[in-house]
């Protein structure tokens, strides 16, 4: 198969199987090579079992794009692998538009090398996550390949869960610089990214899933969430403070946001912020729900398979170990009441 060679405005590209000659034209290179990988697997089939399939050459940057249209963009991480598929030509150099068959796993240890001298290890076993997903599509629906590069050398070792808590100080701290204080009605931009954020202390919600919330959602003692992280829908069930807060917005006609912020506005306000109080670093909007869950167990006392339902938890081990985290003082005055 050869490579897309662009004429005038489109491109074109050969593929010679048996004696045979094919051609088509498309728009863009990745399109020709994803035509033409189409192809040589309809050829193939159609041949004799006995005969050994010739290899079918496609870039890595054409198969990230294939598994993003034909798999990813109906995924909840859609925007995760675009943001993949955008950056990776420049993520990867050359490699990005070589041949799968030629990104062996030297070459990914040695990218994954290179990558955490600029990013946290975390970021690393995401995007590795991705690729080798991307790969093990290559390989079982797609058949283009048998090897998983991605598979083959180890990915770097996960760094520690967060336990960072928000203490009263860093939440009015917070709220100084939105110009907010709790019983407020929000009228700027800044008002709601504050009262997002308190809700979230109030409910153990996540960013995206306040985001979501529609007017039909809310119900006398609980707002419905659907599609969530873990794709099922949940039930949060409110308390005397969240139902108060849902007073303080107005939701206007035709607009069913409970905040009218999509998820990039509210995070550029809330990085702002958090840079001009001095906090940034050190305090991230998701350890909202690190502070909400231990506040349950603090001031409601709610046994553990309770809160699970509360906050979507399937795994009762990653609730326990990863989102409660009360200090060494709060547990000494537990064993004191107790």
């Amino acid at each position: 198969m050869q490579k897309p060679v662009k004429r005038g405005n489109a491109w074109r590209i050969v593929v010679r199987y048996k004696g045979n000659r094919f051609t088509a034209t498309r728009d863009t290179a990745q399109e020709c090579e994803q035509w033409a990988a189409k192809k040589l697997l309809e050829l193939q089939s159609s041949a004799p079992q006995s005969e050994e399939a010739e290899k079918i050459h496609i870039s890595f940057y054409s198969l990230l794009d294939q598994y993003y249209n034909e798999v990813g963009k109906r995924m909840k991480s859609a925007a995760f692998i675009l943001q993949q598929l955008k950056s990776l030509k420049s993520q990867w150099g050359d490699l990005a538009e070589e041949s799968i068959h030629d990104l062996s796993p030297i070459k990914v240890k040695q990218w994954r090398d290179k990558r955490l001298k600029s990013v946290k290890s975390g970021t690393v076993i995401r995007q590795m996550g991705l690729y080798s997903s991307v790969f093990d599509y290559a390989r079982k629906e797609l058949f283009l390949t048998k090897d998983n590069p991605f598979k083959e050398i180890s990915k770097p070792t996960t760094p520690p869960a967060r336990h960072q808590r928000i203490f009263k100080e860093d939440e009015e701290t917070i709220l100084k610089g939105l110009d907010y204080h709790w019983g407020k009605e929000p009228t700027q931009p800044r008002h709601f990214i504050a009262w997002g954020f308190l809700f979230a202390l109030e409910t153990a919600m996540r960013k995206g899933e306040i985001l979501g919330i529609r007017k039909e959602h809310i119900f006398e003692d609980y707002i419905k969430l659907f599609d969530t992280k873990n794709g099922t829908n949940r039930d949060v069930p409110l308390t005397a403070r969240a139902k108060e807060m849902l007073t303080w917005i107005d939701i206007p006609e035709g607009d069913y946001r409970l905040i009218p912020h999509t998820s990039n506005s509210f995070r550029l306000v809330w990085e702002r912020n958090l840079r001009r109080v001095g906090l940034d670093g050190k305090i991230h909007f998701h350890d909202t729900r690190h502070e909400a869950i231990t506040r349950f167990v603090h001031n409601y006392k709610l046994p553990v398979e309770i809160l699970a339902k509360i906050t979507g938890h399937k795994t009762i081990s990653v609730l326990v170990n990863t989102y409660y985290n009360p200090t060494a003082s709060e547990i000494a005055k537990m064993l004191v009441a107790a």
